[in-house]
């Protein structure tokens, strides 16, 4: 059943610290607390607290002074706790901010850490022989500081199961949206995605391992192609086809997509199919051979291999957990 939707929102708090970035406070709390009326459920999924170890905290630059927010006891009534990055990586994090995280993860909160507040998680002891990603322009100070953590320098964002983070500020957006994704399935993450008028997944799977986008102003945007494609997912449609459509060697639409995606054109057209899927399970259809067909995967094995790949459940767990009998209603 999704987190949140017949008990108490899922609580999230979010320490601001002393430096704290406030554009990533902004995500935080644009992700997890708005109001959602659009989705029709019948109160919040989410509920966002920020908490802080001193009554006023001056935010990144002075652009900000934060006041009258909760204590850093609101950490130990999270499920959620984010924690969001500053540009002073080599000052040690204040001991109660340490103390703080390292109760959450005792006490099995799930932690979040945007851009390089990768460091903060690794200070505190949690990272040590697990995998995790920080903004590229820190990727060799972290590696100087916090030698036993393994870094992914080229990903959007690493997910843990407990420790989740953010390569940067806007891959805090990318990683957001995959808790949506895996706490309510694809179908809510869309609609919050809409809203954002951001792409769902970059790379189009659950768990992305996505090369960081390298500008390329030559060339021209993908977005009318992505758009055509994604209207005849359920046509046998290839790479060369996308190359075709859009007037350009195969090569040269596999140099825009990495450029201006991160990404293949075969992982994402894979990716955009088993979206589709998701939502045809998360909707009602329980025909998997009807699934695969009109999400483009072909056959019932392929979009079992391909399901359990990005989310790692079956069509069957999928169903149980985010079919339309798991929870409330979506208005559409």
């Amino acid at each position: 059943m999704p987190q949140g939707s017949s008990h108490r929102p899922h609580q999230v708090a979010v320490i601001v610290d002393e430096g704290t970035n406030p554009f990533e406070v902004g995500v935080a709390t644009e992700l997890f607390g708005l109001p959602r009326p659009e989705l029709g459920l019948a109160g919040p999924l989410y509920e966002v607290t920020l908490c802080a170890p001193a009554p006023e905290i001056r935010m990144n630059h002075g652009f900000f002074t934060l006041t009258g927010v909760r204590g850093l006891d609101a950490v130990d009534r999270a499920d959620t706790l984010v924690v969001p990055g500053r540009p002073d990586n080599v000052v040690p994090r204040a001991p109660a901010v340490l103390d703080a995280i390292r109760r959450a993860h005792a006490r099995g909160t799930r932690i979040m850490s945007f851009c390089t507040g990768t460091f903060a998680l690794a200070e505190a002891g949690l990272l040590d022989g697990r995998r995790a990603a920080t903004h590229w322009r820190w990727a060799d100070s972290f590696r100087r500081l916090h030698p036993k953590v393994l870094l992914e320098p080229d990903v959007l964002f690493v997910d843990e199961g407990d420790l989740l983070t953010a390569a940067g500020s806007a891959a805090a957006l990318d990683l957001g949206l995959h808790v949506w994704r895996r706490d309510h399935g694809a179908e809510i993450a869309n609609h919050v995605s809409r809203r954002l008028v951001f792409a769902t997944h970059r790379d189009g799977g659950q768990r992305q391992f996505v090369e960081r986008p390298v500008p390329d102003v030559r060339d021209e945007s993908l977005g009318p192609l992505l758009e055509w494609a994604q209207e005849r997912l359920g046509e046998p449609l290839t790479v060369a086809d996308l190359a075709a459509r859009a007037r350009v060697s195969p090569a040269t639409l596999h140099r825009r997509f990495r450029a201006q995606l991160g990404t293949t054109p075969l992982a994402w057209l894979t990716g955009e199919r088993v979206a589709l899927a998701c939502r045809l399970i998360e909707r009602g259809e329980e025909r998997l051979d009807v699934v695969a067909a009109r999400s483009g995967l072909g056959t019932a094995a392929n979009l079992r291999n391909r399901l359990r790949r990005v989310t790692g459940l079956s069509p069957s767990a999928y169903r149980r957990r985010f079919g339309s009998g798991a929870g409330e209603a979506l208005v559409t």
